[in-house]
């Protein structure tokens, strides 16, 4: 999580070279262009599938399993629900799993990991919860924070759960442990860290295989690492706070690194640069490869195509820039403006960007010379920031505002 909108200083004008197309003329436009997108797209913008009211407050976003939707949301002052819904949106149950974050901005911020018809969940305050994707009911649950002495950020967790072969992770941070892990299936612990000290950070960690063998990148506020996810050892860590020229370790990290032909970006708002690292061969230790001090995502993701980095940065908590950068020199290719930072996904070789002060969704084509938009429309329903990325599954487009959810029909 990162801090919320001023709505009070929040700018409602669009910048200036905005898009006048509609979102099925831009695509209608750069279909003439490329002839590979529909032409089928209602002049209004992409169709309106499907509107589910009433999800709970959040900034997780959906996770479709088995053909159901599984979202979590404040539903009460003080709990997490988790809710299951069918694909024509009816409500097939939803359950509290956990003690939602007690201080400011207490939505929701979980993303549903499932495998094997159970979901692992993390609450507001630092609970691991296995759930029955079919029910709903709790299998097993752990307070991972009260057991091994977790430390918060200042803005809490936004961890999403990672799964090993036989493990679901967690990150504590403290002074007893970074990382834990416990059994799948029974909920019994299998490993913890040591501790690297300092709070935890506001993203989830990744499994990568280098070499043969498989291995956890995590992070707390300070420290990026790499764990053997058999026996939780720590195979390498780097101090990234270091690196930071504003409030020390007070960002935390945001972003899940992305790893790619043995080399690691990771980056954070704050005014904390970009950082790309190559692992050794041996998976024992990463070197420092080059930074970039534009670069600094607040909350939103990045995304890697053909070899160049886009996303957002952060000019301050409700202002920021869209910005590529080359994966190999960390070069920074271009910074625009589009209304302001947000979320950033991609599909089909298009970039969908998600600004966070008006809930405007842009298509942009990759480019690395200029921020290509080729069109724009507005999301409609909901209520608070634009925190919640985008998904597509299937050739639909979910977008998230609060405690709506809303699905598009993009296919070609």
């Amino acid at each position: 999580m990162a801090d919320q909108l001023d709505k009070e200083k929040m700018d409602a004008k669009l910048a200036a070279h905005n898009s006048d197309l509609s979102f099925a003329e831009g695509y209608k436009s750069f279909q003439n262009c490329c002839n590979t997108l529909s032409t089928s797209i209602a002049e209004a913008g992409p169709t309106l599938k499907l509107k589910i009211e009433g999800i709970g407050k959040g900034y997780s976003h959906p996770v479709v399993y088995k053909n159901n939707i599984y979202v979590t949301g404040l539903k009460s002052d003080t709990l997490d629900f988790i809710s299951a819904y069918k694909m024509t949106g009816e409500l097939l149950w939803s359950k509290p799993y956990a003690r939602a974050w007690a201080n400011t901005y207490p939505d929701s911020r979980s993303t549903p990991t499932i495998e094997n018809d159970r979901i692992y969940l993390i609450g507001g305050m630092g609970v691991v919860v296995c759930l029955d994707a079919n029910t709903g009911d709790i299998i097993w649950s752990q307070d991972a924070h009260k057991q091994f002495h977790g430390e918060y950020n200042k803005w809490g967790l936004a961890e999403s759960a990672l799964l090993t072969d036989k493990a679901v992770t967690y990150v504590t941070g403290g002074e007893e442990t970074s990382v834990v892990a416990f059994d799948k299936i029974t909920g019994k612990l299998l490993w913890k860290t040591k501790s690297l000290g300092g709070p935890r950070a506001y993203c989830s960690s990744q499994l990568i295989d280098w070499n043969g063998s498989k291995m956890i990148l995590a992070q707390t506020a300070y420290d990026l690492m790499g764990i053997n996810p058999d026996n939780g050892e720590m195979l390498w860590n780097y101090n990234i706070v270091q690196f930071h020229k504003g409030e020390s370790g007070k960002g935390g990290i945001t972003l899940t690194p992305v790893f790619h032909n043995g080399e690691i970006f990771t980056n954070s708002g704050y005014d904390h640069p970009a950082l790309m690292f190559t692992l050794a061969k041996d998976g024992r230790s990463v070197t420092l490869k080059w930074k970039n001090d534009i670069f600094d995502t607040h909350h939103g993701g990045v995304v890697l195509i053909d070899g160049n980095l886009y996303g957002s940065n952060m000019q301050d908590l409700t202002k920021g820039k869209w910005v590529s950068v080359n994966w190999e020199t960390g070069k920074t290719n271009w910074e625009k403006d589009w209304i302001t930072k947000g979320s950033i996904i991609s599909a089909d070789g298009m970039l969908y960007c998600y600004e966070e002060r008006s809930g405007h969704v842009a298509l942009v084509q990759p480019d690395t010379g200029d921020f290509k938009l080729i069109s724009s429309f507005k999301v409609s329903g909901g209520e608070g920031a634009y925190w919640a990325h985008p998904a597509i599954y299937n050739g639909n487009l979910y977008i998230r505002h609060g405690n709506v959810l809303l699905i598009y029909d993009i296919k070609a």
